[in-house]
């Protein structure tokens, strides 16, 4: 049985999340996250929660239509396993999520290379069942640096668990300076991150817009550089360009109001 690459990034996302978890008192079990109404225990309930339905092993149904924070019908859908969980300390959910994972990793890692490959139902549509554990990974590494920064404990943002990120990150920019940013025809852009997770992503508009090699991009009629960790924020939605602009070091060279709107139009996962 060959292994799965994947399996070893969502390993490694699942068990630094537990490190930077490790220690808390309640206090920071309940500090706030950069999602609403989501505290650094709720994030952390919810990505067990979501691993467990994996499992067969779905949340108790409770009622969530109380909490001002959930108003559409996929944050109820989220909140579900969240809410059953609140009454437990903080510490738990931790065991619990170390438990999950654990068995998680034993239960992929026992597929046979038919079963990853099978259709299964994904939130990006039917996909190969290791398409849909890359989405996991992306969305278990966007929680545990939401968890991360709300403690101020950086980390895990490099190496091959940033991959699906990047790769999400990829496949939505073209819609992201194309249509959202309505950069104009014959538009050159380079988003430059830097820090922990380099790269550099090119994008021209050709009638469509699309990702080029930056080495064959040209003069850009707009560098956007800011720190890796303010991509990641702004592209999962957590932040805006005021607070970017305020936590990080974004700069502009070139058209800065085409970076300007570049960067409101970056947010992209709800």
């Amino acid at each position: 049985m060959g292994r799965e690459p994947i399996v070893d990034v969502l390993e490694a996302i699942w068990f630094s999340t537990l490190e930077a978890t490790e220690g808390l008192d309640e206090q920071a079990w309940a500090g706030p996250t950069d999602l609403p109404g989501w505290t650094v225990k709720d994030v952390l309930s919810h990505v067990a929660t979501a691993e467990a339905g994996l499992l067969g092993e779905p949340p108790d149904p409770v009622p969530v239509d109380h909490l001002p924070h959930v108003v559409t019908p996929f944050q109820e859908l989220m909140e579900i396993g969240v809410e059953a969980w609140r009454p437990l300390p903080g510490a738990e959910v931790r065991d619990r999520f170390g438990d999950i994972a654990s068995r998680r990793v034993s239960r992929l890692r026992a597929m046979s290379a038919e079963e990853m490959s099978a259709p299964s139902w994904s939130p990006i549509g039917e996909v190969p069942y290791r398409e849909f554990m890359r989405v996991r990974a992306f969305d278990c590494w966007m929680h545990e640096q939401d968890i991360r920064r709300s403690l101020g404990r950086p980390g895990g943002l490099a190496g091959a668990a940033v991959e699906p990120t990047l790769e999400r990150f990829r496949a939505a920019l073209p819609a992201v300076v194309g249509k959202r940013a309505g950069a104009p025809e014959g538009s050159r852009i380079l988003v430059r991150a830097t820090g922990s997770s380099p790269v550099d992503l090119a994008l021209v508009v050709e009638g469509r817009t699309r990702l080029v090699d930056p080495a064959e991009l040209g003069p850009p009629h707009v560098t956007v550089t800011l720190p890796f960790e303010a991509l990641v924020a702004l592209g999962g939605g957590r932040w805006d360009r005021p607070r970017a602009e305020a936590e990080g070091d974004v700069t502009y060279e070139g058209d800065v109001e085409l970076g300007h709107r570049v960067v409101e139009a970056l947010p992209f996962t709800p």
